[in-house]
């Protein structure tokens, strides 16, 4: 079992938008990791307290992730930090090792973790 990390911004505090970029962030991990959805067990979402649109796990369920827990909450506020951005940790039954995976960070969330851009 591993744990695969992902973020993504968003320009605006949208439905549309929350969700594209969600689905976005959530087909990256899926491809670039080799996943089928069943492989999925758990996601945890955050949003920074300037998204509310909508809750980021309306995009999981959309794109067929419909058999693991999906948890939302809002992101620890740190002053100055990365403003609308999305956050997940999805957690996978796979045989791979946690050095194998790749954390996907896309759009302006690749500042936080630039060793992975």
């Amino acid at each position: 079992m591993i744990c695969i990390r992902g973020a993504i911004t968003v320009e605006e505090n949208s439905k549309r938008e929350i969700l594209e970029s969600t689905k976005k962030m959530l087909f990256a991990i899926i491809e670039r990791n080799e996943l089928k959805i069943e492989d999925i067990i758990q996601i945890q979402f955050t949003m920074t307290k300037d998204l509310d649109a909508v809750y980021p796990a309306v995009a999981a369920r959309e794109i067929g992730i419909t058999d693991a827990a999906l948890m939302c909450m809002q992101e620890l506020y740190v002053q100055d930090s990365l403003e609308k951005c999305i956050r997940c940790a999805v957690l996978c039954n796979i045989e791979k090792k946690q050095r194998d995976i790749f954390h996907v960070y896309l759009a302006g969330a690749k500042s936080l973790r630039p060793d992975l851009a």
